[in-house]
């Protein structure tokens, strides 16, 4: 399988947990709080808002138009930090983001 077939698969299963755990957003946030430029969007959307709506779609954009791909990734760290304190059953969310890092971080990445 291809590395876009193999994010675009993470992606899926982000989704998935982030629904499962109850933590997927029904309504997007206002247009401004997404033009942050801080880390994470840390200033205007908590990390599982980050990971719905700034992560998953612009990963999905690069893979559409096979854009090269990030060739590195420290987003499961964030998420254990985020998580840690919530009470939610998020060990495979941060699984699912251990997956990524690593694939991103992997040799090949290059399109």
């Amino acid at each position: 399988m291809s590395r876009y077939h193999d994010v675009a698969s993470i992606l899926i299963d982000i989704e998935a947990e982030l629904r499962r755990i109850g933590c997927w957003d029904a309504k997007s946030p206002p247009p401004n709080a997404l033009r942050s430029e801080q880390p994470f969007s840390i200033d205007t959307l908590n990390f599982a808002q980050w990971l719905q709506f700034i992560l998953i779609p612009r990963m999905g954009f690069l893979i559409d138009q096979q854009e090269v791909l990030p060739s590195a990734s420290g987003i499961a760290p964030m998420a254990e930090e985020y998580f840690s304190g919530l009470g939610l059953p998020a060990a495979n969310l941060i699984a699912t983001l251990q997956a990524m890092d690593a694939l991103l971080g992997s040799d090949g990445n290059h399109y």
